[in-house]
């Protein structure tokens, strides 16, 4: 005969508040982890964009100057045809047959010596605007060095921190997970929920001198038994995380 698998008796309320505060030590010591790498997290990011955005600049600068200096290239070419057409004119006006032909020449001489001088303007621009990028370019690659040893520096030091707590963080991580399983979906959404919303990441907490251990307002007696009878799940009136008696905060 087929056996059908019993179901896991629902854990009492007892239960679930001392898995809950279990859970939320645990969670606590992860976030102290977290909390001691701090920022570097981010500045790391932070870094790598910016490095990133340098090295896509000076790219862009490349090209830009690599691109005006081919146009100053094809301007000297300009005026290297302007002045062997200049030269096949005059030598064509020394055998002109009429002063037609002779004006004529004289016209295209012109407008070639014109030309020679509008690519001269043209190279003087690009020039300026070639020793402008490269300005702005150098500047972008000191700022690209400098940025790079601060994104080396940041992330020796992430490594160094990562490095010692990984093994206590998987631990906690872990341990984190297999209370979670312990505790019904719905409750374990409501802590979750707390938790983000609370700037301590406190969901759960004891009642200390009478008052919420995380808002430390006034709890009324008859409250304090109910919390101590651990009959229901309560929730501090003002800032909404779950109570636990002192007898459970002292079993840890």
């Amino acid at each position: 005969m087929k056996q059908t698998k019993t179901a896991e008796p629902e854990l009492t309320i007892e239960e679930k508040l001392r898995a809950l505060y279990s859970l939320q030590l645990v969670d606590s010591e992860i976030d102290k982890i977290r909390t001691l790498r701090g920022e570097l997290p981010l500045e790391v990011q932070d870094l790598e964009d910016e490095v990133e955005g340098l090295e896509t600049r000076i790219n862009n600068l490349k090209s830009e100057v690599t691109e005006l200096e081919k146009s100053v290239a094809s301007k000297n070419n300009e005026i290297t045809n302007s002045q062997a057409l200049i030269k096949k004119y005059e030598e064509q006006q020394n055998n002109v047959r009429n002063n037609r032909e002779y004006d004529s020449l004289s016209k295209e001489i012109e407008f070639q010596t014109l030309e020679i001088e509008l690519c001269n303007k043209k190279i003087r621009e690009f020039t300026a605007q070639t020793a402008e990028k490269k300005e702005v370019m150098a500047e972008a690659v000191a700022a690209l060095e400098e940025r790079r040893r601060d994104l080396d520096g940041k992330k020796a030091e992430l490594d160094d921190i990562t490095r010692d707590t990984k093994k206590e963080e998987e631990q906690l991580d872990d341990r984190s997970t297999e209370l979670q399983t312990r505790i019904e979906e719905r409750l374990l959404t409501a802590y979750k929920r707390i938790r983000s919303n609370a700037r301590n990441g406190l969901a759960v907490v004891s009642v200390q001198r009478d008052a919420c251990g995380g808002c430390f307002n006034q709890i009324p007696p008859q409250r304090q038994l109910d919390i101590r009878s651990r009959k229901k799940i309560i929730v501090c009136e003002y800032c909404g995380r779950i109570l636990v008696d002192d007898e459970i905060v002292n079993e840890k």
